[in-house]
């Protein structure tokens, strides 16, 4: 069952498109989108779509700047105070929930995490720096999350490839072979655009399950 709710924020309103668990409920997965695109996103699709089958609610959040039809996302800071507005309606549940997002959406979640009591950070194609800028980092978000963290990274992402990321840190990565900052595979590699989709959730729904 899918329902949207239309929450307000002191960053303006936010909308929650709600994929609800097909079998008992255990946790909450509420995932947003990235500076340059909205909830669908393949990657976000294809998790609303397989996880509540496996006991997961996905909440999809489109932020404030989204709903009001803006093209540019506004400050990090911005960012945060709608994430904040939106904790309440998603934790309404009462269950444990992994704060997620792709992109922007993944540097709120690491931001947040602990102030928020997030159970876990889900980033997905975490842009560890600026296409052609290694030197701006922002592994300290990363690093900073405090709970457990599954980083999903395309494996020709220009915003951090998976060999960029700091070993040591105390997160899982999994690859996406050939994937660009938004999954997509070009046609001749050699694994195919399902295929790689297909990576994804299985690797979602691998990590999820451990969390319990």
């Amino acid at each position: 069952m899918t329902t949207t709710e239309i929450v307000s924020t002191d960053a303006g309103d936010a909308r929650i498109t709600w994929h609800q668990a097909t079998k008992k409920a255990r946790l909450v997965l509420a995932v947003s989108h990235g500076a340059g695109g909205g909830i669908e996103a393949r990657d976000l699709q294809a998790l609303a779509h397989t996880l509540p089958g496996q006991g997961v609610t996905v909440a999809l959040v489109e932020q404030p700047w989204r709903v009001a039809g803006k093209k540019l996302a506004p400050a990090p800071g911005t960012l945060d105070i709608g994430w904040r507005g939106i904790w309440p309606a998603v934790a309404k549940p009462g269950l444990p929930v992994v704060s997620g997002g792709r992109s922007a959406g993944a540097r709120v979640a690491c931001r947040t995490a602990v102030e928020l009591g997030a159970a876990a950070v889900l980033a997905l194609s975490f842009p560890l720096h600026p296409p052609g800028k290694p030197e701006k980092s922002r592994a300290e978000e990363l690093l900073g999350a405090g709970v457990p963290t599954l980083v999903v990274q395309g494996g020709n992402d220009p915003f951090g490839k998976p060999e960029e990321f700091p070993a040591g840190g105390s997160y899982e990565l999994v690859e996406v072979p050939y994937g660009d900052h938004g999954f997509a595979v070009p046609k001749r590699a050699e694994i195919g655009q399902d295929e790689a989709v297909t990576v994804i959730t299985d690797a979602v729904v691998k990590w999820v399950q451990s969390l319990r």
